[in-house]
């Protein structure tokens, strides 16, 4: 009997010396982690926020509005910011979660593969999109007659295909690589950010920010209409949100600590889910103030030349009694 009590007392004791060490753990994994918590509860919100805006996009261009060739490429875009925002917020759940409980579930090869190839790929093919989508608006503001008249039709949804196929290309590239060429690997890698991201990002935004100040100040000023400035803010936004991410993956060749890259990397779900926003605000901007839904804000920006075409027809007091 005397040994029973003794044999209870011992394991109670180390059952509370276990839930102790147990707490006592897990309230350091907090406190060490502490900033990582709060940048990773933050970007969550952001990419649910970011997940919203792009579903209302996707619904509105998929099943609501009659398309056109920008608004193939807007809804692919949005597509593929979806995309990235839904897997950046697995992988910032997982980063809560490893940051409390001190366990890292990206040890895993099959889960570090998955969580490492799929955003590169929505990355990557977003940026395409929108490059493609601002040339593409270019052309028809410098070439008007040829843009009309001799644009094949089913461009926009050939190019769309093409960009994906290429970063789904970028993106075997990026496994294949330390497969077959381990020592220059990196510096290939180092290269192709590299020039991507001037190609993609710096000289689309030079080019659209040129034409933005030819159209404005030039002899014949002209208006650049609501699309234009959609797609120039989305570029502007889309050159400062991408540079950290560059940035991170050229310092990652002098073995910079793993949450500094994480850093460098979280400015891409800003990039994914700055986009509905820009079309709302640019959409529902309407003499010096904001005003209208969702709905109409993104019907404003996306019918905006063939509204501008029956207004041309139309006598002026008819057109502002529409336009109410």
């Amino acid at each position: 009997m005397m040994e029973t009590n003794t044999t209870n007392l011992s394991l109670n004791y180390m059952d509370s010396g276990y839930e102790d060490t147990q707490e006592d753990r897990k309230y350091w994994c907090i406190t060490e982690n502490y900033p990582t918590l709060i940048i990773s509860g933050v970007f969550l919100f952001v990419s649910l926020c970011g997940l919203v805006g792009n579903m209302v996009v996707i619904w509105f261009l998929g099943f609501q509005m009659k398309k056109n060739p920008f608004t193939v490429y807007v809804l692919n875009l949005s597509i593929a910011d979806f995309s990235l925002l839904l897997l950046s917020l697995v992988i910032l759940t997982l980063h809560f979660i490893s940051a409390v409980n001190c366990f890292s579930p990206f040890g895993y090869n099959v889960i570090n593969f998955i969580l490492t190839i799929l955003p590169v790929f929505c990355y990557y093919a977003s940026m395409y999109l929108l490059t493609a989508m601002s040339m593409e608006r270019c052309a028809s503001v410098l070439f008007p007659i040829w843009y009309r008249c001799h644009r094949p039709k089913r461009l926009s949804g050939i190019m769309c295909g093409v960009l994906w196929a290429l970063a789904g290309l970028v993106s075997l590239a990026f496994i294949g690589c330390p497969l077959h060429f381990p020592r220059d690997c990196l510096k290939v890698f180092h290269g192709f950010s590299t020039a991507n991201f001037l190609i993609f990002a710096f000289f689309p935004l030079l080019s659209n920010l040129s034409l933005f100040i030819r159209l404005r100040c030039g002899s014949q000023r002209q208006h650049p209409g609501k699309l234009y400035v959609a797609i120039l803010l989305s570029m502007i936004f889309m050159f400062i949100f991408g540079l950290p991410p560059t940035l991170g993956f050229l310092l990652d060749a002098f073995d910079i600590p793993p949450y500094i890259f994480f850093i460098f990397s979280l400015p891409a779900p800003l990039n994914s889910s700055i986009n509905p926003v820009i079309y709302f605000l640019v959409g529902s901007y309407r003499q010096r103030r904001f005003q209208g839904s969702m709905k109409v804000a993104l019907r404003r920006v996306f019918e905006e030349k063939a509204t501008s075409e029956e207004e041309s027809r139309v006598p002026e007091d008819t057109m502002v009694e529409t336009t109410v």
